[in-house]
């Protein structure tokens, strides 16, 4: 039987690989250290669950609109409005079965076969393959450490070709915890509108930035900007909501409209009584937020100095989201053989850099306790002292 040759080209998930791998071998009963998954360790906040509960002994369980309950997109246009300085009206809103599930529709409703997206490396390992089911070519930026690994202007415009759709950027960023300032988005925009690029801006981290940084939602810089962005969030990281499968997006009304279609035939809508949590989520109390953001950012100092302690491994502090991307090229070793017998010999998980595009590091998530970072830092300083 023959697959068809969309499916042959994907790359499977190095980082749910990696979690796996790490979990059969705690079955074992083996103590394994992870730093893998990009999911907060803290439970979701009760009144978020209750208000599903509440949903399901109410029997809201059936069809919902396929972009979302109506009370629960004008929420998000609130939040939209009152948080990021962005005028969206509900209808140009999409509730969909989460932010990774926003950014394939998007990708989905404008890109096509011989469109090229430009995506700055390193990047979250999802988007290459997202355009490539599309159809479309994903067009590779590698940005500098040095540049805190964001990309530039003249490294965006050098990239640019006829064929270019779109451009995807992640601030804050998934690995590197970068965090685009306004001036930067501002002089990125001004190159897209030359030759009306989109722009999909993926913002599920912006809850979680740290020492005074400020997230910017590229879609509020200008009527520029705000044409030709497509702005992603959801609800997983700031809510620790990741296995509820709840994100959305803000869209000019034709991409929202196409979107709409597109999710009618695909997951006909959202899980219902999820959106009543995710309308628990952006009404009710935020103090929750902001206490994960505040542990993240205690286990973010320690293991930026830990790693930074460590001869021939340097790091940029992230400025935001939950990871650390540490470079390892001067121990001699490629991302994947250096996780593999991190993994292997000193029981550490860790996701090779080659899964976001950067065979020189490795990506560590501090979305854990800090006992476990604690100990997994004391055996990766040992390993790398052993090389």
């Amino acid at each position: 039987m023959e697959l068809a040759h969309r499916a042959t080209i994907l790359t499977p998930s190095l980082t749910l690989s990696i979690d796996s791998k790490a979990k059969a071998m705690k079955a074992e009963g083996i103590d394994v250290c992870s730093f893998g998954a990009g999911e907060p360790d803290h439970d979701t906040p009760d009144h978020i669950k209750a208000a599903a509960m509440a949903s399901l002994d109410g029997g809201f369980t059936k069809y919902t609109p396929s972009s979302g309950i109506p009370e629960l997109r004008q929420a998000i246009a609130d939040k939209f409005k009152n948080d990021n300085g962005i005028d969206y009206k509900p209808s140009q809103i999409i509730v969909s079965n989460g932010a990774k599930h926003s950014c394939y529709n998007a990708i989905l409703a404008t890109c096509q076969a011989d469109d090229e997206v430009i995506i700055p490396a390193p990047f979250w390992l999802s988007y290459p393959e997202m355009v490539r089911l599309a159809g479309a070519e994903p067009v590779i930026v590698h940005t500098k450490q040095e540049n805190d690994w964001k990309m530039t202007p003249e490294e965006f415009e050098s990239a640019m070709t006829p064929r270019t759709k779109m451009v995807i950027l992640n601030t804050p960023g998934n690995p590197t915890g970068s965090v685009y300032t306004k001036e930067e988005l501002e002089a990125l925009v001004e190159i897209a509108a030359t030759e009306d690029i989109l722009i999909l801006s993926d913002e599920i981290y912006e809850k979680l930035t740290y020492d005074g940084a400020k997230h910017v939602s590229i879609a509020s810089l200008s009527k520029t900007a705000y044409d030709l962005t497509i702005t992603v969030n959801g609800f997983s990281k700031a809510y620790a909501m990741t296995g509820w499968r709840l994100g959305y997006l803000g869209a000019p009304e034709a991409i929202a409209k196409a979107i709409d279609a597109i999710q009618s035939h695909s997951t006909s809508n959202p899980c219902s009584f999820a959106q009543q949590g995710g309308l628990a989520a952006l009404r009710g109390d935020q103090s929750a937020v902001e206490e994960m953001r505040a542990e993240f950012d205690l286990r973010r100092q320690y293991i930026v100095q830990r790693l930074r302690d460590i001869p021939k491994v340097t790091v940029v502090e992230p400025k935001g989201a939950f990871y650390v991307l540490a470079n390892i090229s001067a121990l001699g070793l490629t991302s994947s053989n250096f996780s593999e017998r991190l993994l292997s010999k000193h029981h550490v998980a860790v996701v090779p850099g080659v899964a976001f595009g950067d065979d020189r590091t490795v990506r560590l998530s501090y979305a854990t306790g800090l006992d476990t970072i604690k100990k997994g830092l004391d055996r990766i300083e040992e390993f790398c002292k052993s090389l």
